[in-house]
Order: structure tokens, then sequence, then C-alpha cells
């Protein structure tokens, strides 16, 4: 079985990284390079970087910053955040991203995921999904969880791995920002159901929890922001709190 993954993830807006809870309140805190530069040496596995304004005008300025990443940052890394065609992927690719994630584009124009994973492979594409509970049913959410969709979480998965995805992100909008630890009993029965890797996003708020979403939860990686970006753990003292609760990861 390989190794789970640790994946800090980084939000970006006017090129400097933010945090806040639902793209609100956001703060400053700090230089993505250097900060990306810090996690990789502490033993992060890959990156995430999100440019969260998305907007036409913050285009060049993300995709130099993409550029300036590819230079200083050894690991492999994602980038995202208003893509929603072939030629957005491209240019980040170009710029030396190792993979895109798409997510209301994907909804939106779900050939998108098919025509990137053709051009570029699929190991390229990663799909996030955001959903939430309805009536005791996973509801697909777009545009950062404000507008819900009639999708249901595991078709949709099923039909984003089908459509060539490599990799799925899901985060539960019910638990994103809240800390208070990931819907596990989802995480195992969409692992169980493909054959591509899952990324858990939203909800780590400590050590147990990230523990959980990895054997009770089945996900292949765990994607974190704020308990590194404000101190209260690293990715190497992450790891080995792990690896003495016997979960394999990469020392």
């Amino acid at each position: 079985m390989p190794a789970k993954r640790i994946i800090p993830c980084l939000d970006v807006k006017g090129g400097r990284t933010v945090k806040g809870i639902n793209f609100e309140g956001l703060a400053d805190v700090g230089d993505p390079v250097e900060l990306g530069a810090k996690y990789a040496s502490e033993g992060a596995d890959e990156l995430v970087y999100l440019d969260i304004s998305a907007s036409k005008e913050d285009r060049a300025t993300f995709t130099g910053l993409v550029s300036r990443i590819a230079e200083r940052i050894n690991i492999p890394f994602t980038v995202g955040g208003g893509i929603s065609s072939i030629e957005d992927a491209a240019r980040l690719l170009n710029a030396g991203a190792d993979k895109i994630t798409i997510n209301s584009a994907a909804v939106a124009n779900p050939g998108l995921i098919t025509e990137i994973a053709e051009r570029y492979g699929r190991q390229f594409v990663v799909v996030a999904i955001d959903a939430k509970q309805i009536d005791g049913e996973w509801r697909v959410t777009t545009h950062g969880g404000s507008r819900l969709t009639q999708l249901e979480l595991f078709s949709w998965a099923k039909e984003v791995e089908q459509r060539g995805a490599g990799e799925i992100m899901f985060t539960s909008m019910d638990h994103d920002g809240t800390r208070s630890g990931y819907p596990c009993d989802t995480f195992a029965r969409l692992c169980s159901m493909l054959g591509i890797p899952v990324i858990a996003s939203g909800g780590a708020g400590n050590v147990d929890d990230i523990a959980d979403v990895l054997t009770k939860g089945k996900a292949d990686a765990a994607l974190a922001a704020s308990i590194f970006h404000y101190g209260e753990t690293t990715v190497d003292s992450l790891k080995q709190e792990l690896s003495k609760k016997g979960i394999e990861v990469r020392l």
C-alpha cells in the first residue's frame, strides 16, 4: 500500500498566502513561495496552491507566481482556481505546475476533464468536489459551496473518474473551517468505490482528525492549511505522530 501523503494547501490572493473561513475574514499569512519552500523542507509530499480570487486581472500575477514556485520548489505541486478551459490548464502547466485542479468548471463542462486528461495525461487532472448534506443526501456544490447543484456526490465522483480524473479532492462543506474532523464514513465509502486516489480536505483540527481520515476514512492523502500556517504543528512533527500511530508516511 502506498504511503499516505500530507499536502499543505496555500490559498493565494494578489500574490500572497491568505487564510480565512469560507474565504472571508482573510488574513495575510506569508509569501507563497517562501511558505511552500518551508513546507517542502519539512517533508511535505506535495503542495496545493489555489488562486482564490481567480479574476482575469489576477491571472498574470498567479501565472508568474507559479513560475517562481516551480523554480524554487522540488516537490510536486497542484494549482487551481478559475481554470475553465484547456488554455487555462496549458498556461499553468507550461508555467511549471505538476497538476491542475478544477471544480466548478468540471460541473459546468464535464468534457473539460476528458479534454485535459487526453492532452496531458490523467495524472495532471485533480477534480475537486465540494458537497454538503441536504436531507440526508450528499449534494455537490460549486463556487465555494455557495451554489447547490442537482449532482449527487458518489455518482458524480464515479463520473469524474470515468471521464479521466487522476485524483479527487473531496471537501465536506459542512465540516470545512470547523476544525472538528472529517466525515470518515463518507470518505470510506468514496474511497472504496473508486480506483483513483482521494485527497481529504477541510475539517482538520489536530493530528487525530488526520489520522482518522487516513485510516477509518481510507483517504490516500490529507490536505491541511491552518494547522501549518499558524504553527500549531509542522509537517515533520505531524508525520512523526502519524507514524507512531502505525500509519505509513514518508519520513
